[in-house]
C-alpha cells in the first residue's frame, strides 16, 4: 500500500507571530503565580480489559483532542502568540475536552531534565505584565517563561478547569516536521549545555522516566504516549520500526516494555500509551496504526499491564487515498477490510483499551466525512476513548477544530486595560464530528470530566458529580445510555478508606463478571496472619485493583501515605495484610503487582 506522508505544522508568518524576541532560558523552578487545586492526587487511572477506571472501579471515557507546539522550535503551544492561555483553556474545557495530548520532543525533555529549559517566543507584546494577555507567562522580575515553567503554567490551568494531560514524543528532536522520521532515536541536537547529544534508546527512556518522576505527584499530567507514529525508513529513519520478540534495536514493542519499565517504577500510577507500527507480518497500515503484533507479542511490563492502553492512529482518505476507501465503504466493510485485524480486536475481545491517539481531517462534503461519521460512531458504541487532531488549525493535512483566535484589549471602568480571546471554532466540524463524541450526562448532556473534585468548564461536572447524582439516573452518552453505580472518591482520601477494627476472612470466591474479588467473611481477632486477608490494604473485605493502588501510593509517597501521616494514610492492619512479598519487608511495587496478579487470576495464593 501507499505510505502517506502527513504535513508538517504550517511554518509561520513573521505577521501572524508579531513577537518581540527570545527570552533567556530561566531556572527550572518556575516563579509564575497560577490556580492551584484539587491536590489531593486522587484521578490516577487504570485499565482491566478494554475499559478504564479511576480508583474506585469507576469507568470513564478519555474524549480529548491534540495541542501541538511543544514538540516544534518554538516550544510552545501554538497561538499563544494569538491568545491567552487562561482564557484557551478555559474555552477548551467549555467544549468538552476532558483531556489534552500534547506533543513534544526529546530534546525538550532533556533540555529540562539537565535543568536548562528552551526559551520560548515571546507571548506577551513587549513582555508587559501590564498588557493584560499571557500575563501569567511574565516572571515577577518581568522576564518571559522558558519552556518548562510554560508547561508547568497549563497544567495549572488544566487542573483549574478540570482537564487532564498526557505528554506524546512526537519526534527525537525538536522540529517542526519531526513526525515524519519513524524511530523513536537515532537523532542529534545541540543541548542548552552546549553538549551535542545523540538521541539513543538509552536517552529516550531516561528523559521519560525522568518526567515521571519529576510530576509523579501532579495527576493532572495522567500518562506518557511514547513514541508518535513509529514507521518506516519513509522520513529519513535508516530502518523500519518493528514488532516481534528479539532484541534488535528497531523492535518497538522491545523498546515500549523497557520504557514502559522505567517510567512505572518512578510513578506506577501512569498510563502508557502505546502506538502501533506501520507494518507486521506483511500487513500494512497508518503510520502508528498497526498492532496486529499485540495478539502474537503483548507489551508486558514487569508491573502488569494494568496501565497499558494501546494508541492507534487512523485516518480518512483525504490525508491520503486507501484501498478500504476505494468502495462505497460502510462501518463492516471498515471493519472487514482494515480496522477488525489492525487495532479493533482488542477492544472486540475485551484485552486492552484503546486510544485513538489521532483522528480527524478536513470536511470535503464526501468520503472523508463519511468517514469521520463512521469512525465517531463506532469509538461511541464501543467505549473507545480518542483525542482528536488537532485543535490548532496549522496542521497542513488536516485543518483544526480552530479557525482563527483574536485577542483584543479594552479599557475598564477603573482604568485598567482588560484582555478578551475569541476563539473560532469550526462550528460545522465540532458540532457534526467532535461533539457528539465528547463524554456527556444522557440527557441534560452535561461535559463530564476526569477531575474527582474539579467541574470540567462552566457546563460540565466533575467525575465525583457525575457518580454520585448522574450515573444512576441518567448515565451518559456510552453504552446506548446504560445507566450505572458508582462510588464517589472522598475529597479527603486518595483510594476507598473503610476503617474497620477487625480483620476478616474464610473462603474466597472469584467472579469473572465482578468487579472486586468477594470475600466471605467470619469476624475474628486482628494481628493474626492465620486469619488475614492478604492483599486487602484498604481494610474494605475485599481485593480488588483499589488495594494495588494505595499500596503504589505508600511504596512511591510515603511522606502523605504512610501510616499515621495524614487522613489518606494506610491505616497499620492494612499495611500488614498488603505486605504479600515474602522477600522483602514493607510496601514495594512489588506488592502492589502481586495484588494484582491476584486479582487477575495469574496467582492462586497471596503472599507469595
Amino acid at each position: 500500500m501507499n505510505n502517506f506522508k502527513r504535513s508538517a505544522a504550517a511554518l509561520l508568518s513573521a505577521g501572524a507571530m508579531a513577537l518581540t524576541g527570545v527570552a533567556a532560558a530561566m531556572p527550572v523552578s518556575p516563579q509564575i503565580t497560577a490556580y492551584a487545586v484539587d491536590d489531593t492526587n486522587d484521578d490516577w487511572l487504570h485499565a482491566k480489559g478494554s475499559r478504564l477506571y479511576d480508583m474506585n472501579g469507576n469507568e470513564v471515557w478519555l474524549t480529548g483532542a491534540n495541542w501541538f507546539g511543544f514538540n516544534c522550535t518554538e516550544n510552545v503551544p501554538h497561538y499563544l502568540w494569538s491568545g491567552d492561555i487562561d482564557h484557551m483553556v478555559k474555552d477548551i474545557a467549555d467544549h468538552g475536552v476532558n483531556v489534552l495530548r500534547l506533543p513534544v520532543s526529546t530534546e525538550l525533555l532533556y533540555n529540562w531534565m539537565i535543568g536548562d529549559p528552551d526559551p520560548i517566543e515571546s507571548v506577551n507584546p513587549n513582555d508587559d505584565p501590564n498588557y493584560p494577555i499571557n500575563v501569567d507567562l511574565i516572571n515577577p522580575d518581568g522576564s518571559v517563561a522558558n519552556s518548562q515553567q510554560t508547561f508547568e503554567v497549563l497544567l495549572k490551568k488544566c487542573k483549574k478547569y478540570g482537564v487532564k494531560c498526557f505528554i506524546d514524543i512526537h519526534s527525537p528532536e525538536s522540529n517542526n516536521s519531526g513526525h515524519n522520521y519513524g524511530l523513536w532515536y537515532g537523532k542529534s541536537f545541540k543541548a542548552n549545555n552546549g553538549k551535542t547529544v545523540e538521541v539513543t534508546t538509552d536517552v529516550w527512556i531516561e528523559t521519560l522516566a525522568w518526567c515521571a518522576e519529576n510530576y509523579k505527584n501532579d495527576d493532572t499530567l495522567i500518562g506518557f504516549d511514547l513514541k508518535n507514529e513509529p514507521h518506516s525508513t519513509y522520513g529519513g529513519a535508516p530502518v523500519d520500526a518493528i514488532w516481534d520478540d528479539s532484541d534488535k534495536p528497531n523492535n518497538w514493542k522491545k523498546a515500549a516494555q523497557d520504557c514502559a519499565d522505567a517510567i512505572l517504577a518512578n510513578n506506577p500510577n501512569a498510563l502508557i500509551l502505546i502506538e502501533g507500527v506501520e507494518g507486521f507480518e506483511g500487513h500494512g497500515a497508518w503510520w502508528g496504526g498497526n498492532l496486529r503484533g499485540v495478539a502474537k507479542y503483548p507489551v508486558m511490563p514487569k508491573a502488569g499491564t494494568s496501565q497499558i492502553v494501546y494508541s492507534p492512529h487512523d485516518y480518512g482518505p483525504v490525508v491520503s487515498a486507501q484501498t478500504w476507501f476505494e468502495k462505497d465503504f460502510t462501518e463492516e466493510t471498515l471493519l472487514d477490510d482494515y480496522w477488525r485485524d489492525t487495532w479493533a480486536y482488542l477492544i472486540e475481545k475485551d484485552m486492552y483499551p484503546l486510544l485513538i491517539g489521532e483522528w480527524g481531517g478536513r470536511l470535503d462534503g464526501g468520503k472523508n466525512e463519511q468517514w469521520l461519521g463512521l469512525i465517531r460512531d463506532y469509538m461511541i458504541k464501543n467505549h473507545i476513548n480518542h483525542t482528536f487532531w488537532c485543535l490548532n488549525d496549522d496542521s497542513g493535512d488536516t485543518g483544526g477544530l480552530w479557525k482563527d483566535i483574536q485577542f483584543g484589549v479594552t479599557q475598564g471602568a477603573d482604568g485598567k486595560m482588560e484582555g478578551k480571546t475569541t476563539i473560532n471554532w469550526d462550528e460545522e466540524k465540532y458540532d457534526t464530528y467532535y461533539y457528539p463524541a465528547t463524554w456527556k450526562t444522557l440527557t441534560s448532556k452535561k461535559f463530564i470530566g476526569l477531575d474527582h473534585q474539579v467541574a470540567l468548564g462552566k457546563d460540565g461536572i466533575s467525575l465525583n458529580d457525575f457518580y454520585a447524582n448522574y450515573a444512576s439516573k441518567e448515565g451518559s452518552n456510552l453504552d446506548g445510555g446504560k445507566k450505572a453505580d458508582g462510588t464517589p472518591i472522598e475529597i479527603t482520601s486518595s483510594s476507598s478508606q473503610t476503617t474497620t477494627q477487625t480483620s476478616t476472612v474464610t473462603t474466597t470466591t472469584t467472579s469473572t463478571t465482578s468487579e472486586v474479588t468477594t470475600v466471605t467473611t467470619n469476624t475474628l481477632e486482628t494481628g493474626s496472619d492465620e486469619f488475614r486477608v492478604w492483599g486487602d490494604a484498604n481494610l474494605d473485605g475485599n481485593v480488588n485493583i483499589a488495594d494495588s493502588v494505595l499500596v503504589m501510593q505508600v511504596a512511591t509517597n510515603p511522606d502523605k501515605y504512610d501510616i499515621g501521616k495524614s487522613s489518606s494514610s494506610i491505616k497499620e492492619e492494612g499495611y500488614k495484610n498488603a505486605d504479600v512479598d515474602t522477600s522483602t519487608k514493607g510496601l514495594t511495587n512489588r506488592d502492589a503487582l502481586y495484588i494484582q496478579k491476584y486479582k487477575l487470576g495469574l496467582i492462586d495464593k497471596l503472599p507469595v
